[in-house]
C-alpha cells in the first residue's frame, strides 16, 4: 500500500503566501470580473477602468512619496495623467507623446516655485523633478498603452481579442510565477531587493506566460503560436522586472504596501506593479499583429 500521506508530503508549499488567502483570492476575483468585464465589453468599459486605475495608482505613489518628504506636484500628475491616457483614444500615440511633453514641461516649470514663490532658491528641485518625471512615466505613459490595446482591433480581427490576449499572458504570469515560486521556491531571484521572489517563481512565470501566448495568437488572432510563445515570455520578464522596481520604490521609501485599498493585496500598484511595463511591450507587439 505505500506509507500513507506520501504524495501529499510530496506537494506540500516550500514557502508561505505571506498574504491573507481568504482576502486575497475573494478580492482577486472580484477584481477579475471587473477587469474581464470590461474587456469584453471594448473600449467604452477599458478606457474609463483603465483612467481609474491610473489615477488611483498616482494618488497612491505621489502620497507615498509627499510623506517622505518629496515635493511633487500631485494635480499636475493627476490631471495630466487622465490627459494621456484619453489622448490616446483620440490620437493615439501621437496623442500620448505629446501629452507626455506637455506634463514633463508643467512639471518642471511649477517645481521652480514650490516653495516660496520666486523669491527663494528651490532646494531639491533636480530630486523632486526627477522622481516626478518618474512617476509620470511608471503610471499614466504605460497605463496609457494598457488603455491603447483596446484601439488595437481591425475588421478581421475583434479589438477585444487583444484585450483577451493581454490578460491572459499577465494572467499566466501571475499565477505561474506564484504557484512555483510557493511550491519549487528555493533560488532566490534578487534576494537584496525581493526576497521572497525565486528563480523556480519566474522561471514559472515565464513557461505559463508563453503557453497562454502561444494560444492565444494562434487561437484568437490567427497567428503564428511561436510568436505567441515570444509574446507571453517577454510579458512574463516585463512583469517581473515591474515588481522588483515597485519593491524597490517601496524598500527605498521603507514601506510593505503602498497603501490598503486592496484588501489582501495591498495597494493598486501593488497589483499593477507587473501590468503597467507589461501593457507597453503588448501593445507594441500587437501592435505589428494588428
Amino acid at each position: 500500500m505505500g506509507q500513507p500521506g506520501l504524495s501529499l508530503r510530496r506537494i506540500r508549499p516550500r514557502n508561505s503566501a505571506g498574504r491573507n488567502l481568504k482576502a486575497a483570492i475573494g478580492v482577486g476575483v472580484g477584481l477579475a470580473v471587473l477587469v474581464v468585464a470590461a474587456a469584453l465589453v471594448g473600449p467604452y468599459a477599458w478606457y474609463p477602468l483603465v483612467a481609474l486605475a491610473v489615477f488611483g495608482a498616482t494618488w497612491e505613489v505621489t502620497a507615498r512619496l509627499t510623506e517622505a518628504g518629496y515635493l511633487i506636484e500631485r494635480w499636475v500628475l493627476y490631471v495630466g495623467g487622465q490627459v494621456m491616457v484619453w489622448s490616446s483614444w483620440f490620437f493615439g500615440v501621437t496623442g500620448i507623446a505629446t501629452s507626455f511633453v506637455a506634463v514633463a514641461l508643467v512639471l518642471m516649470l511649477t517645481r521652480l516655485f514650490h516653495v516660496g514663490g520666486a523669491q527663494s532658491s528651490p532646494g531639491g528641485y533636480v530630486r523632486d523633478t526627477s522622481v516626478a518625471f518618474f512617476v509620470a512615466v511608471w503610471v499614466p505613459l504605460f497605463g496609457s498603452f494598457a488603455a491603447l490595446i483596446s484601439k488595437l482591433g481591425t475588421p478581421e480581427l475583434d479589438a477585444r481579442y487583444f484585450l483577451v490576449t493581454f490578460l491572459a499572458c499577465v494572467v499566466a504570469s501571475d499565477t505561474g510565477g506564484y504557484a512555483f515560486g510557493v511550491f519549487f521556491g528555493s533560488h532566490p531571484l534578487a534576494p537584496a531587493i525581493s526576497p521572497n521572489k525565486s528563480i523556480e517563481g519566474f522561471a514559472g512565470s515565464v513557461c505559463s506566460a508563453a503557453a497562454a501566448g502561444a494560444a492565444c495568437l494562434a487561437l484568437l488572432l490567427d497567428q503564428a503560436w511561436y510568436v505567441g510563445l515570444l509574446l507571453g515570455a517577454l510579458l512574463a520578464v516585463c512583469a517581473t522586472l515591474g515588481d522588483l522596481v515597485e519593491s524597490q520604490f517601496k524598500r527605498d521609501l521603507n514601506i510593505k504596501d503602498m497603501s490598503h485599498l486592496v484588501p489582501g493585496h495591498g495597494g493598486l500598484m501593488d497589483r499593477l506593479d507587473g501590468l503597467l511595463p507589461s501593457a507597453m511591450v503588448c501593445w507594441l507587439l500587437l501592435s505589428a499583429v494588428g
